[in-house]
């Protein structure tokens, strides 16, 4: 894998969990950008996946194989300390195969069946902004006939219309994996400018239609800077590639060991987070932070176990 895609998976998780610590900092406007983290990493998703080989079925079953066992085995585990609930049959389901108690898996599951649609079909796959633009105009109708634009909510990750903004960071990644010479290596500064400037933007229109009710019709807009924003970040950062890959030794394992571990990072924390939050800042961060970090090593060596034996008696039969 080019390093840079390491580097943003690790960023990503670092930025995901940190949206997470509510409580955790003297003030909560600290633990923000959770949708900026989801959509880097959708967009590595995306970007791993571009070139689809597979058959839609061993493809799709090799995408769950990969998923599943460490959210299997993580709620289970949680289900016996008590963490979660599990009532009966359809509770059972819901908790252990769909929608789960992580959006992530929930969206990234039901995206992987359009995101091979698009990638299979060459005259779709060879015009992705084109296919991008139809995404945002389907979304759009739905937003201006269907959506309730009274308050600001459309960057909640549990309402449907975040699996457009999803889709399409997907195929943005995508996007980039297919033309990788033309960033990869090729930095410009007014790519970082761009980025810098819709950063700024982003934030700012967050809070702002977060404050004045009156605006929030026009909430979409949010979603519009934040995919410019993922952009220009994603190859930016394509664009240093070789640069990130020469980081000091120690930071630079430090980034493989996150970005290697950055499913079981997500998978752990909603447990540990408020449960572990008991002291005060900054003590409470190291422990939590350290107790993610063994809960997710633990989690990722059981559940390589387990994806490698499912592995080998999916080959036997």
């Amino acid at each position: 894998m080019v390093f840079f895609i390491t580097f943003i998976r690790a960023v990503s998780a670092l930025i995901i969990t940190n949206s997470h610590y509510t409580g955790v900092y003297p003030t909560d406007l600290i633990a923000n950008g959770g949708l900026f983290g989801d959509v880097l990493f959708f967009a590595v998703s995306g970007y791993c996946l571009a070139n689809v080989k597979l058959s839609f079925p061993k493809w799709f079953l090799k995408r769950i194989i990969r998923i599943y066992p460490p959210v299997i085995i993580i709620t289970g585990v949680y289900l016996l300390f008590g963490f979660y609930n599990c009532a009966d049959v359809l509770s059972a389901v819901k908790l252990f195969i769909y929608p789960t108690y992580y959006h992530f898996v929930a969206s990234i599951v039901l995206l992987y069946i359009p995101f091979y649609i698009v990638m299979k079909i060459k005259i779709l796959a060879e015009r992705l902004p084109l296919v991008m633009l139809a995404v945002f105009c389907i979304q759009l109708v739905i937003y201006l006939f269907a959506y309730d634009k009274s308050y600001y909510h459309i960057d909640n990750v549990y309402e449907y219309m975040i699996r457009f903004l999803f889709f399409n960071a997907m195929l943005i990644g995508a996007y980039v994996k297919q033309n990788d010479c033309k960033f990869r290596n090729k930095s410009k500064v007014i790519n970082l400018i761009f980025a810098v400037v819709l950063l700024f933007v982003y934030f700012a229109s967050k809070m702002l239609f977060a404050k004045y009710s009156v605006i929030a019709p026009l909430q979409i807009l949010n979603q519009i800077v934040l995919l410019g924003l993922l952009y220009f970040v994603f190859i930016s950062l394509a664009g240093v590639d070789e640069k990130l890959n020469n980081m000091p030794g120690p930071l630079k394992k430090v980034t493989e060991f996150i970005a290697a571990h950055t499913l079981e990072i997500y998978l752990v924390q909603y447990a540990i987070i408020p449960r572990v939050n008991v002291l005060s800042f900054p003590i409470n961060w190291f422990i939590i932070t350290a107790c993610i970090a063994l809960a997710a090593v633990a989690l990722h060596f059981v559940s390589q176990k387990a994806i490698k034996l499912i592995e080998k008696c999916i080959k036997v039969y």
